[in-house]
């Protein structure tokens, strides 16, 4: 069932790149980002009580909150980076090098995660490398 969402957020995170690039012509990047980052927060919030899912914010942890405001942080890193790249270049360049994501996810799960890295899983990252490679060089 995971690829299922895996395959709807590629899906959406596709459509991002394309409704950004027109909706950042003629504004400041960082503008983009914030009103984008405010429709997020809103839809996300509307989930959590659609489904009455606030009753478990008592139950985090300040571990579970410390890395969770540091994702956001980087998350909000990674948007207004992601947006000014889609400013000035290609979405069709653009998009590609940003999912080097994947690849150093992949490297990451692995040294800070202790993840165990498969055949299958480093060529995919390796080829995810070089097809990013390309379309920078």
């Amino acid at each position: 069932m995971w690829w299922i969402y895996a395959l709807l957020s590629a899906l959406f995170a596709a459509l991002t790149a394309i409704f950004a690039k027109v909706g950042i012509a003629g504004i400041n990047s960082n503008l983009a980002t914030a009103i984008r980052t405010l429709v997020v927060l809103v839809l996300a919030w509307a989930i959590v009580f659609a489904r009455g899912e606030q009753k478990n914010i008592l139950s985090l942890s300040r571990h579970n909150l410390l890395f969770l405001v540091i994702s956001g942080l980087a998350t909000g890193l990674s948007w207004i980076f992601y947006f000014k790249a889609l400013q000035v270049g290609k979405v069709s360049q653009v998009a590609p090098v940003d999912k080097l994501s994947v690849a150093l996810a992949i490297i990451f799960s692995a040294v800070f995660l202790k993840e165990v890295l498969t055949i299958k899983i480093i060529v995919g990252a390796a080829l995810i490398i070089a097809g990013a490679l390309v379309l920078i060089l």
